[in-house]
């Protein structure tokens, strides 16, 4: 491979502090520099308050979970830029301002990340830089957006369709969805999780929970991942007696302050809010988990689900084509709509050891087998090489 200059925009920035995208941007962008490419990601000036990083362009990250085949890890450059706070500007305002700015760093390709972000291609596409956008699942499909925010993703997806060198897209089904409607052939990469060998940290302790005896769900609490409804079926299960496991709400709320108020009016010693987590407590609450819960219903390859497989989780998911995509045999599935059959299936779960185990062996199979980072790595190596040998053959 051609040692490529490459840039991930569209991203709260690393290292990851938010949600599934900021993660594989850390993974993603580290394996490539492994490689021996120049990679840079562009972060939001406003995470690195939030998670303690210096806010300067230019200065360094190595992730602390890929392989350290060769040591010292070659660091990513992370290129921090100011966004304008708010539900409906914040990622725009950066992605713009993330654009203009690589139009004068000579790039061999750009990654964008969310159909939103689309609107920055054709000024890519005029400055002849190569630009790639992973479009997440049908965003606009999503209860928080009004009409104006769905516009927007509506508009997306067009722009992604019309501007962008490649759309790539982490599932089958938003794939078909993208050749059905715009009539477009879309890369297929999915999502990456590996598990990296290490001790676990001390976050069941903090918790006062016992490994194998907690019920997981991790997501950001927006109406259309159902955080309420979890523990509504939790409380409903709990309401007929006997000791459950503690049920641990990993996540919080951006903009839903309403929703998360709600949530946190049912917290108590067995249903725990500890806030978002990440790094190696988070991979520690996913190892040791009884079961996780996967309650998306919008989206595609949704990272958590994957990285409970990979980590040998028995997994429950909401039946959407996207989570039956990634589970295949490997998961349990629960309705939540027109019917609520998530307090019966975790019963039976719950119930059965048996079943428990034969789907955790099944489900760190499946993971291993079709979402190990380094296959995913390789796909965008080979992706990022044809699109800028395009530009050169032009």
């Amino acid at each position: 491979m051609v040692s490529l200059k490459i840039a991930i925009a569209g991203t709260r920035g690393i290292p990851p502090r938010y949600g599934g995208f900021e993660t594989f941007a850390a993974e993603l962008s580290a394996r490539l520099a492994e490689r021996g490419h120049e990679v840079a990601v562009y972060c939001r000036e406003s995470g690195d308050r939030e998670s303690g990083v210096g806010g300067r362009s230019g200065n360094l990250y190595v992730s602390a979970t890929t392989p350290d085949s060769r040591l010292p890890t070659p660091a990513v450059q992370r290129i921090v830029l100011p966004a304008f706070h708010h539900k409906y500007l914040e990622t725009v305002s950066h992605t713009l301002l993330s654009a203009l700015d690589a139009l004068r760093r000579n790039f061999d390709v750009v990654l964008l990340c969310n159909a939103a972000n689309a609107f920055v291609l054709p000024l890519l596409c005029a400055a002849r830089i190569p630009a790639a956008i992973n479009v997440d699942g049908i965003e606009r499909h999503r209860r928080k957006w009004n009409v104006a925010g769905k516009a927007v993703y509506a508009i997306g997806e067009s722009f992604s369709a019309l501007f962008a060198s490649r759309v790539v897209a982490d599932a089958v089904v938003i794939a078909d969805y993208y050749r059905q409607r715009y009539g477009i052939e879309p890369v297929m990469i999915p999502y990456g999780a590996e598990f990296p060998a290490e001790d676990d940290s001390d976050i069941l302790q903090r918790l006062a929970v016992e490994a194998g005896n907690y019920i997981l769900y991790v997501s950001r609490f927006e109406p259309e991942n159902n955080p309420l409804e979890v523990v509504l079926a939790y409380e409903q299960i709990a309401g007929v007696g006997g000791r459950l496991p503690a049920l641990v709400m990993l996540g919080s709320a951006s903009y839903a302050r309403d929703l998360e108020s709600e949530l946190r009016g049912h917290a108590s010693d067995s249903i725990l809010f500890p806030g978002a987590l990440y790094g190696n407590d988070y991979r520690t609450l996913q190892r040791n988990a009884l079961i996780y819960i996967q309650a998306t219903e919008v989206g595609g390859t949704h990272p958590a689900m994957i990285e409970a497989m990979a980590s040998g989780g028995c997994v429950l998911a909401n039946d959407t084509p996207e989570n039956r995509e990634v589970g295949g045999d490997a998961a349990g599935y629960f309705r939540l709509r027109p019917s609520q059959t998530l307090s019966g299936t975790l019963s039976e779960y719950l119930s059965s050891p048996e079943m428990r185990e034969r789907m955790r062996l099944a489900a760190r199979a499946r993971a291993g087998e079709k979402y190990g980072w380094t296959a995913v790595t390789d796909a965008y190596e080979r992706l990022f090489t044809a699109i800028a040998a395009e530009k050169g053959s032009r």
